[in-house]
């Protein structure tokens, strides 16, 4: 008995580090100084800006890559969008606003829809590198259409999940909400039933290897652990999900990776 409690305890101890590799929670103790994330949120927008995106799908390295489930390079994604802003000084100018899906504060089972800046986006970075996949001209329009409209708050679940099933309804993290929002600009319909089924069909969830102890003990580190709405295998949407779907059915304009000194093409 002592031994199984010991091994317990060590699962436990592991997987708290996994607790918000999704990253979606608001920055409350920075990683990196704020100046060098002020610089790369600009260097983001600048861009972005630059190639003339009206709206983006960009991700963050919210935890150590060294605790990241493989095939996870990133773990926070929300909608940047261009619109006129009012800055620090009180002045006003086009920049891009931030929709993020956030873990709450102090119960990191429910989340909340937030708007922010790109500067607070990468607040939480562990890492100053981001994925961008900017959509074609024709879905961004789409996408402009339902994050202004009811449909943006209607697609959010606040029951929140780190390895939520994209194909059910029960949890969301960050990246289904994302999804989601793309699907219903696809598609143009707000019935959640409906984009559970296209998204059942089309789209190709990450799989995360977690054998059945760590899947049982998991809700012992935090209940937003949970996979009780999963099957045998366990498959969440991430950014390179995500990729993978727009690039295979040639909706995106872009998908890259971006660093304070260099850009390259996201892998495929």
């Amino acid at each position: 008995m002592t031994r199984f409690l010991t091994v317990v305890l060590l699962l436990v101890v592991i997987l708290l580090p996994a607790t918000s590799f999704a990253g979606s929670s608001a920055a409350s103790n920075p990683v990196l100084p704020a100046d060098e994330v002020a610089s790369f949120a600009n260097r983001v927008q600048r861009d972005l800006a630059a190639r003339g995106a009206n709206v983006a799908i960009v991700s963050r390295v919210g935890r150590d890559p060294a605790v990241l489930p493989e095939g996870i390079n990133y773990t926070h994604v929300a909608f940047w969008v261009y619109a006129r802003i009012t800055k620090a000084d009180g002045s006003t100018g086009m920049g891009y606003r931030v929709y993020n899906l956030y873990q709450r504060d102090g119960d990191l089972t429910q989340s909340d829809l937030v708007q922010d800046t790109p500067a607070d986006f990468f607040a939480g970075a562990h890492s100053l590198d981001a994925g961008v996949i900017i959509p074609d001209a024709r879905l961004q329009n789409k996408l402009l259409r339902v994050i202004a409209s009811p449909t943006y708050a209607a697609m959010h679940n606040p029951s929140y999940a780190v390895l939520a099933n994209p194909r059910t309804t029960q949890f969301q993290n960050c990246t289904e909400h994302t999804l989601d929002v793309l699907m219903a600009a696809l598609y143009g319909t707000s019935d959640r039933a409906q984009i559970k089924t296209n998204i059942a069909a089309y789209f190709t969830p990450q799989a995360v290897p977690l054998n059945g102890v760590q899947r049982m003990f998991a809700p012992a580190a935090s209940q937003a652990l949970t996979t009780v709405d999963h099957g045998a295998q366990v498959g969440t949407a991430t950014f390179g999900s995500i990729a993978r779907f727009m690039e295979a059915n040639a909706l995106h304009d872009e998908i890259y990776r971006i660093t304070p000194s260099q850009l390259t093409r996201f892998p495929s």
